[in-house]
């Protein structure tokens, strides 16, 4: 009864979180509403963070279908899931997310500290255990969230879930709560660096064609509001998500989007619910370019690029894409793996930015070498040792061959004379 049970109507844009302050704001009084407050404006930092760091989502689902495999016959993960386990508490929670596919914040966080410390499980199938059932599943929070609790997300600092606190804040309803209170943090070497974007409105261009995806469902109090459109398609995604939800939640996303529907045929605005999987067969021209869609489609459930496909999305004619062109990155990228996964991920980032921008196709493409020979010879280079004697003054010390092998080292067999 003292919670407000809005955040699966925040995340999907049916609210947003400044509406629900400021009406909070004008019932109760800031010294009641300061907490109430801060758990709202957690959504929007989480979120602003996460869109600055888009590799930490993309490396999440990488570690995600690696542990998929590694646990699907792990007998301690199939009695977590099915509520099966030595711990009441825990197995009425998991009892209580499926049938309301919704838990109170402390909750989640005795939830995940369990899992994650007790039951001695990754947290990445925590965090999509809990994205598969929650009506209010958002990729930042969800995903910082369980980060945080398990140490990952602020170096050091973890959250470990206590007997005592258990039965404080649930009136000794559960007994022999029997939980590891001295682990430590899950240690991770990872960092990630800001990946800073402009993120610029584009011109609304009327007589086009809006998309509207699952997160912003209230066409009538958005920023386009007062235009005109062609035509606008309701995104609807059951089928092409890389964590599959529940049955429940995806029946709850339809409905939501069913009843935007309803509200935009009630002002008489041309609208269509289209399935994700059909967007490949639609030609989305942007300005000077036709590739952005196309790079991006994979990506669809990373945060930031639902709004970016929002502002380039415009009316369906237009030529076909050029798939060499969509492979020649793909491969370029790939390439870059040898250099680790952070390169390949910046170089994916670096690519859409180009196909956002419109200015992919000016980017140059290295060509493939024909043969290890030949790749050989373009990062072989001739190298001379000098002796600075003074400051307009070198004397060469020796000479070789050398090999780039990135922007920092060359390998070498310089000979130095006495």
């Amino acid at each position: 009864s003292n919670i407000s049970c809005l955040s699966p109507y925040i995340t999907h844009g049916i609210l947003s979180e400044l509406e629900v302050i400021d009406k909070s704001l004008k019932k109760f009084s800031f010294v009641k509403n300061e907490k109430f407050i801060q758990e709202v404006l957690w959504r929007v930092y989480w979120k602003g963070w996460l869109e600055l760091r888009p590799n930490v989502w993309s490396d999440y689902l990488i570690e995600l279908k690696k542990l998929r495999n590694e646990f699907k016959n792990n007998q301690n993960y199939v009695d977590a899931i099915e509520g099966k386990i030595n711990l009441e508490c825990f197995n009425q929670w998991v009892n209580e997310l499926k049938e309301n596919n919704y838990l109170h914040n402390h909750t989640r966080m005795w939830f995940a500290s369990i899992w994650i410390f007790t039951l001695e499980l990754p947290w990445q199938l925590g965090a999509e255990f809990f994205m598969k059932h929650l009506y209010d599943g958002d990729a930042a929070s969800n995903t910082l969230g369980w980060r945080w609790v398990a140490g990952v997300q602020t170096q050091g600092k973890h959250y470990l879930a206590s007997e005592w606190n258990i039965n404080k804040f649930t009136n000794n309803r559960f007994k022999n709560i029997k939980l590891n209170e001295n682990a430590t943090p899950i240690f991770s070497d990872k960092t990630y660096p800001i990946n800073k974007k402009d993120f610029l409105n584009s011109e609304i261009l009327e007589d086009q064609t809006l998309l509207i995806f699952e997160n912003n469902m209230t066409f009538e109090f958005s920023d386009f509001k007062e235009h005109k459109f062609k035509k606008i398609l309701l995104v609807l995604n059951d089928t092409n998500r890389t964590i599959k939800l529940s049955e429940k939640v995806l029946k709850f996303k339809a409905n939501l989007l069913e009843d935007q529907k309803t509200r935009l045929e009630e002002k008489s605005i041309n609208c269509e619910t289209i399935n994700i999987d059909d967007l490949k067969n639609i030609n989305v021209t942007t300005n000077n370019n036709l590739d952005a869609i196309s790079i991006l489609f994979d990506d669809l459930n990373t945060p930031g690029l639902i709004a970016e496909l929002n502002k380039i999305a415009k009316d369906y004619h237009s030529d076909q894409i050029n798939k060499d062109q969509i492979r020649a990155i793909k491969m370029e990228c790939i390439r870059s793996k040898k250099f680790g996964l952070e390169s390949y991920n910046n170089c994916l980032s670096e690519y859409k930015t180009a196909a956002l921008d419109g200015k992919l196709f000016e980017k140059k493409f290295a060509a493939k070498p024909k043969s290890n020979v030949e790749k050989l010879e373009t990062h072989t280079v001739r190298l001379i040792i000098f002796e600075q004697k003074s400051e307009d003054e070198f004397d060469p010390l020796g000479g070789g061959s050398g090999v780039i092998l990135n922007n920092n080292l060359i390998a070498t067999n310089c000979h130095v004379t006495e």
